[in-house]
């Protein structure tokens, strides 16, 4: 069960998700980027910025054991940065250096216990954890993108009575996963 767990776990950090961000980005206007809602509320940019701390904290530095230098507080504090196009060069090349990572996980390492953030947990349960936390903000800064650019930002065509991804993800198809 290992294998497949890892490997539906890489997919998802290294092709959806990072597609999904890049179709969401493509169409906003650059100021859009680093807008919040209000001032309570993250921007786009913020989420991307802490997407790659979390993967970085938890993957790079958690389950690889290598030096990660994190300031969690200032991910949402940032009121400007880079564009969107250079947060998710970023972003990927962090979770490039995760998946290296991902590729070397065996079974026992998915059993060991870590402590990561202060929390005791096990590889399973990291994995799983920046797995759905990566879906939880891609799905916000989709809503986010979808608020600055209505209409244009489209995943799926649905001709057919089928959804198939504009974004080439079609692994997931192709394994009987929708």
């Amino acid at each position: 069960m290992t294998e497949p767990f890892l490997e539906r776990s890489r997919y998802y950090l290294t092709n959806e998700y990072p597609a999904k961000l890049k179709l969401a980005l493509e169409h906003l206007p650059p100021a859009a980027v680093w807008s919040r809602q209000h001032e309570s509320s993250n921007s786009i940019g913020n989420l991307l910025v802490h997407l790659a701390g979390n993967v970085g904290e938890w993957i790079i530095g958690g389950l690889g054991g290598l030096p990660v230098k994190r300031h969690r507080a200032s991910e949402f504090d940032r009121r400007a940065g880079p564009s969107g196009d250079e947060l998710l060069l970023e972003l990927n090349a962090v979770v490039r250096d995760a998946d290296a990572v991902l590729a070397q996980i065996t079974e026992s390492d998915l059993r060991r216990a870590f402590t990561i953030q202060g929390r005791e947990t096990t590889g399973l349960a990291a994995v799983y954890h920046v797995v759905e936390h990566f879906s939880m903000h891609t799905g916000q800064v989709i809503l986010l993108a979808k608020m600055h650019a209505p209409g244009r930002i489209q995943f799926y065509d649905d001709a057919g009575g089928r959804a198939i991804p504009r974004w080439g993800g079609t692994e997931g198809l192709s394994k009987g996963i929708r």
